[in-house]
């Protein structure tokens, strides 16, 4: 039988060490399919790392193991006690009836009394005004009363960073967020989550499909090839010619410390 490990907490002095997450030696298989063999990597706090891989090599997996919303077959993932995270999902998943504001209110219903949180009618003025203080940070407070289904695409996903913002995180997943925007839009996404990476000194793990926004945006590159680290460095120290080698079938993955 499989050994499996949960996602576990570790104690409140990890934080000193500014590493949120820490990813040792995990690997997970749906059935015969082996997704991911013995992945190891670190999230720093204020630091912006990017996952860079070909499609199938276990990117998002990976990301949805660290949010918990995948379980490892074997290794461990830890973050310190009372860390929160947040994802940012590739599709934004908003109400598209409801008012911006009304939806980035949503990413803070943990925070409420359980009856406030039935219908934005009960929501307190008190996380209606931190909700504007996350659309400010996104630069979206002019559209806070705008139906979210009005915005352009970059501009919902501004607000999924928003909503994100009012879980009070301090580590921001973020699944493929500018897949289905145009270059320009993509950038804008890529810069907000880079500025709010270090505003508000938290850490953020991004798959991202375009190496050249990884690497023009993002502190930290971690490249997967077939399920296994092919390399783990700061984006300063990586060029488009290593990237490329995860998308040919001659790369030749690092070994892991």
């Amino acid at each position: 039988m499989t050994d499996q490990t949960s996602v576990t907490m570790t104690h409140p002095t990890d934080v000193a060490t500014e590493r949120l997450v820490r990813v040792t030696h995990i690997a997970k298989s749906f059935g015969t399919n082996h997704v991911l063999h013995d992945v190891s990597l670190d999230a720093h706090r204020g630091e912006m790392l990017a996952l860079l891989g070909a499609n199938g090599s276990g990117k998002s997996t990976a990301l949805r193991i660290m949010a918990g919303l995948e379980t490892h077959d074997r290794g461990d993932v830890s973050v310190p006690t009372g860390v929160g995270t947040a994802m940012v999902f590739q599709k934004v998943h908003l109400v598209p009836r409801r008012t911006v504001l009304d939806n980035v209110c949503t990413g803070g219903l943990a925070h409420i009394p359980g009856w406030r949180s039935m219908t934005p009618l009960t929501f307190p003025t008190s996380l209606r005004e931190e909700a504007m203080g996350c659309l400010e940070q996104v630069g979206l407070s002019d559209r806070a009363h705008h139906r979210a289904g009005s915005l352009s695409g970059g501009q919902q996903q501004r607000v999924a960073v928003a909503r994100a913002l009012c879980q009070r995180p301090a580590v921001i997943l973020a699944d493929e967020p500018t897949s289905a925007l145009d270059p320009t839009a993509a950038h804008q996404v890529m810069e907000l989550l880079r500025d709010i990476t270090r505003a508000a000194d938290v850490a953020c793990v991004a798959v991202v499909h375009q190496p050249e926004l990884a690497l023009g945006y993002c502190d930290s590159v971690v490249g997967l090839r077939q399920g296994r680290v092919a390399f783990n460095r700061p984006a300063a120290d990586t060029d488009l010619d290593t990237v490329s080698r995860l998308y040919t079938a001659d790369g030749t993955p690092e070994t892991q410390p």
